[in-house]
């Protein structure tokens, strides 16, 4: 007894359909979880209170981009600011890198420094506006700070220029208004607690993107768009 067995229609045209679907999948499958990634990571950043605008800066990309597909499609995501995320995934303890002290700024420091660029701080302090920093030690457990002199306090709540003679009069007395306001509070070190688990995530995703090729796979197959 002889059995015979065949491929119905054309082998080549079936191969180049097999093919192109299981590339539909791969990309699909990278599209959606590094969407999935981005929006876990994302939720953990406003889970950790971290304010609005740190979640957002989490990125994902996939490779090749657009409507195209492969095989060896890839996925990325990432963040746009790398040093915090990271300080917060490593946690522990935080010193100077240029001296004893971390200088945090209060809120009634300006936001930026000289330049209007990078973020204040005692190096590009302006001191044509607000005069010098001048430093107040105190013994722990209390916190040393960096002040300036002879300013006031506007309507709006912010602070002046420094006023001439650092706001005293002839005698030495200091005009009405006129006051000594904290612009740094200075710590040998600060504890950052631990927010996220990066590694953790990684070992997800592998989880995510398992299941998801398997259902993109099975979706591409039956001629459904992912």
């Amino acid at each position: 007894m002889r059995f015979d067995a065949a491929i119905r229609g054309n082998l080549v045209e079936h191969m180049a359909a097999e093919l192109k679907a299981t590339e539909v999948g791969v990309t699909a499958a990278m599209n959606a979880t590094s969407k999935r990634v981005k929006e876990i990571l994302r939720r953990q950043t406003r889970a950790a209170g971290l304010g609005n605008r740190l979640p957002n800066a989490w990125r994902s990309a996939v490779y090749p981009g657009g409507s195209r597909t492969s095989l060896k499609a890839a996925a990325m995501v990432w963040t746009q600011a790398p040093k915090i995320i990271e300080s917060f995934d490593r946690g522990g303890e935080i010193r100077s890198q240029n001296g004893f002290w971390l200088a945090i700024p209060t809120e009634n420091a300006p936001k930026t420094g000289v330049g209007g660029r990078k973020r204040i701080n005692p190096s590009n302090w302006p001191n044509h506006r607000y005069g010098r920093l001048r430093m107040i030690y105190r013994r722990p457990p209390a916190t040393s700070l960096l002040v300036v002199d002879g300013v006031k306090f506007n309507k709006s709540g912010s602070v002046s220029r420094q006023l001439k003679n650092q706001g005293r009069t002839k005698t030495g007395k200091l005009r009405k208004g006129v006051t000594t306001v904290p612009m740094f509070i200075l710590v040998p070190r600060v504890m950052m607690p631990k927010h996220f688990n990066l590694a953790q995530t990684r070992r997800q995703a592998s989880q995510l993107l398992a299941r998801a090729m398997i259902t993109e796979m099975e979706r591409a197959s039956r001629g459904i768009k992912p």
